[in-house]
């Protein structure tokens, strides 16, 4: 059985949660008592360790990983590391995979290959299919993550990428969208702060690729992307405008959505301002969880 998610969970990039450092106990147990269904960690090389760390200082909680990137985790470790972990906190982790940032010589490489490879490596480690979902965007990945995993993790989309997900995986695979979110009511302040996260994804062809084919033009990916595309992408407002976009993609066939909530200080260009925005957290927690 899949590692239970509940239907909405949080997605934080990996170096918010490093930088907790000593504080990363206390944050991950009040995280844990808030009630979501997840806690997602974002690509970075420490992922395992941190994954380890988080649930060391929770109870009850499921962690994800978001991603493991195949290029720079070497499949026998992660399976070492996961068989380990598991040891510890059964049910807790899911390993989340992904093709991330690689190295000039591995560009001529297949993603596609490379996955099978992996997932070859991984059945052979005695990594179980329904511990490990796929970081798919484009349907050829999809159909990879319903035949080799419990599902996919889709980053970046609209809620009607959920709905054509749906379809490519049918009724049975996880599907875990991740969402941006901005709880800011004024239309330019959300789309201010929205836009200095985004900036850095619409430059990656991949991402580009899987927004064109959503109906998305050049002009929409230029400048941090479009009013058009940032709405579409981000949920932004309050409480109830955000429980809304939720809503959308459970509705579009997602099982769960993982919450990436920006704000001014997440994105900084200040580094000691950069931190868990464990208040907005809160907020949400309120609203969501009943």
């Amino acid at each position: 059985m899949t590692v239970p998610l509940g239907r909405v969970g949080l997605w934080a990039p990996l170096w918010l949660w490093t930088r907790e450092g000593d504080r990363l106990p206390d944050t991950a147990a009040e995280l844990d008592a808030l009630g979501f269904g997840a806690l997602w960690l974002g690509n970075g090389p420490s992922i395992l360790d941190t994954a380890a760390a988080v649930l060391d200082h929770s109870a009850r909680i499921p962690v994800a990983t978001g991603i493991v990137n195949i290029w720079v985790h070497p499949a026998d470790a992660v399976a070492d590391a996961y068989a380990k972990i598991t040891a510890r906190h059964p049910d807790r982790l899911l390993l989340g995979l992904g093709n991330g940032p690689r190295e000039a010589s591995q560009w001529e490489l297949s993603p596609y290959r490379r996955m099978i490879e992996y997932f070859d490596r991984l059945d052979a480690a005695g990594v179980p299919p329904s511990g490990r979902v796929l970081a798919a965007n484009g349907p050829r990945m999809l159909r990879l993550a319903a035949q080799r995993s419990a599902g996919a993790h889709p980053f970046l989309i609209t809620a009607e990428h959920t709905r054509q997900a749906r379809a490519v995986l049918g009724a049975g695979p996880l599907l875990a969208p991740e969402l941006k979110v901005v709880l800011e009511t004024d239309p330019a302040r959300a789309r201010s702060t929205a836009r200095q996260a985004l900036g850095f994804y619409l430059g990656k062809r991949g991402y580009a690729a899987n927004l064109r084919r959503l109906g998305f033009t050049d002009a929409d990916l230029a400048g941090g992307g479009s009013d058009r595309l940032v709405d579409a992408v981000v949920a932004w407002g309050d409480e109830d405008a955000v429980l809304r976009r939720v809503a959308e993609h459970h509705q579009a066939g997602a099982d769960h959505v993982a919450l990436q909530v920006l704000t001014e200080a997440t994105d900084a260009p200040d580094q000691d301002r950069r931190e868990l925005p464990v208040a907005e957290y809160r907020r949400l927690a309120a609203a969501i969880i009943s």
